[in-house]
């Protein structure tokens, strides 16, 4: 075979590869991006964790209350209106003993350190992603399932007034990457990660979640 046939069949390997992972990715999205193949989204063996907008049997998603999801969703809005073309988001986390706390933006704490209280539930919502996805490993459930919205609109994840710990949290976006950094019990904060979708936290080892930081 001559180096110009492997270089062509080479080339048509790697769009082969990037097509497929691109169809991978946009999973979890699909419903809010209006992308095709959207039935499919359940047929994906490579998705590290269900790639459903629902909520999985074992488990019920929190609704957070309006309260909570309009602050989220004004603090995005804020943001938004500061640098119109700029990548936001903006989550606030329900804690042991505290309950739901005040919205923070772009790499701000939710949650606490030092206090050995678990995390049990966060709101997230984003501007200039194309929207978010967001999905908790709880204590006795394991992963919840995915919730997605659009810019500017609100998910949540997890559960509230169970007493459940969240272990870890995915969260994916519609357009470039998602970084993320928990603090776990036992070990502090964990390396920062980077990706589309990011799964910060642990499984399989029974440790709570007790902050986390999020920036797109």
């Amino acid at each position: 075979m001559g180096a110009t046939s492997r270089y062509q069949e080479g080339n048509a390997l790697k769009n082969s590869m990037s097509r497929a992972a691109g169809a991978v990715l946009g999973v979890a999205l699909a419903s809010v991006l209006g992308a095709a193949g959207a039935a499919q989204a359940q047929d994906q063996p490579s998705a590290p964790a269900p790639a459903s907008s629902k909520a999985i049997a074992g488990g019920s998603a929190v609704q957070a209350p309006a309260a909570v999801i309009a602050e989220v969703e004004a603090a995005t809005a804020r943001q938004r209106a500061l640098a119109p073309n700029a990548r936001r988001v903006c989550y606030a986390a329900h804690v042991q003993d505290i309950g739901w706390q005040s919205a923070v933006c772009d790499g701000q704490v939710a949650g606490t350190t030092g206090q050995s209280r678990r995390m049990e539930a966060v709101v997230i919502a984003t501007s200039g992603v194309g929207g978010v996805c967001a999905n908790a490993h709880l204590a006795d459930i394991g992963w919840q399932g995915w919730a997605c919205a659009g810019d500017g609109t609100a998910v949540t994840v997890g559960t509230t007034g169970q007493s459940r710990r969240m272990e870890a949290l995915g969260v994916q976006v519609g357009s470039g990457s998602v970084g993320a950094q928990a603090h776990v019990a036992d070990n502090g904060w964990l390396n920062s990660l980077a990706g589309n979708p990011v799964y910060v936290g642990t499984t399989g080892q029974s440790r709570q979640m007790e902050a986390v930081r999020i920036w797109v």
